[in-house]
């Protein structure tokens, strides 16, 4: 299994990806940003439309360009209308599956790897998304390692962000464009239908067995790569798809974390 070239790759893009997408995830749960990251993802689709239709080979880019002009109109809508933020985000998502429909209605050529990018694909990984995800890990790691502090403090309070001169405007925007390219490039491994879970389930295994916030991103980073390698790996070997896989080792791992919680709170509490 190792010893093949696709699996190298498949396996070096999920141990980097998983770790990322769970961190950011800690502060896109604790943002309830859950429903953002989804409306990305499904903006991809018209990326990936936009891509066929012109006869891209590699789809990525468009992609990439397409969710961030979602991000951005999402934030833009936010901060210039009256809409509140789920009308917005649901706005955006609907539209931008329904250009993608109807792009893809016009489409006469090979649509194949369309598939690919819906339910995510082994093969897709190249070793040039391998090192954009590197890259993408090293920002994030010094992004957060830098300013760690005010992206803690606008999650917990953006009004009280504001008051200690934190730059929320500029954070925000920041975070938006790590986020939309990560979930972009994870589109990749997991497909839009499943990328956002790993966004959102390794936050919410950490959730139950941490202490602080502290906990919560290691712990959330551990369950990332358990859940990506292990995916992976049992996906190969059961020879089934590799996102799903991936997705419910998330699932079991969060089961296993709240049965964990559970009797930790149990045997923590005093015989009456």
């Amino acid at each position: 299994m190792f010893t093949e070239a696709y699996m190298q790759r498949a396996i070096a893009a999920a141990i980097i990806l998983g770790p990322v997408c769970a961190l950011l995830g800690v502060f896109v749960t604790a943002r309830r940003l859950s429903f953002f990251s989804d409306t990305i993802a499904h903006g991809a689709l018209a990326g990936v439309a936009i891509g066929i239709w012109m006869g891209l080979t590699d789809l990525t880019l468009p992609m990439i360009l397409f969710s961030l002009s979602v991000a951005v109109a999402m934030i833009w809508l936010k901060e210039n209308t009256d809409l509140l933020t789920d009308s917005i985000m649901a706005l955006l998502l609907s539209g931008s599956v329904a250009l993608g429909i109807l792009i893809l209605s016009l489409v006469r050529g090979n649509r194949g790897e369309l598939h690919s990018y819906l339910f995510g694909d082994l093969l897709a990984i190249e070793w040039k998304d391998v090192a954009i995800a590197a890259v993408l890990l090293l920002v994030v790691l010094f992004g957060l390692w830098r300013w760690l502090t005010p992206i803690t403090l606008m999650t917990v309070n953006e009004d009280l962000a504001k008051v200690s001169s934190v730059n929320v405007r500029a954070l925000n925007y920041a975070f938006v464009l790590l986020l939309t390219i990560t979930v972009a490039l994870s589109i990749r491994l997991l497909g839009i239908v499943l990328v956002t879970s790993l966004l959102v389930i390794p936050p919410a295994i950490a959730r139950p067995l941490s202490l602080n916030l502290r906990h919560q991103i290691i712990i959330s980073i551990i369950a990332g790569f358990l859940s990506c390698f292990g995916g992976t790996v049992l996906s190969w070997q059961l020879n089934v798809p590799c996102g799903a896989t991936i997705v419910l080792t998330c699932v079991g791992l969060f089961v296993v974390a709240l049965i964990t919680s559970k009797f930790r709170q149990r045997s923590s509490q005093p015989y009456s």
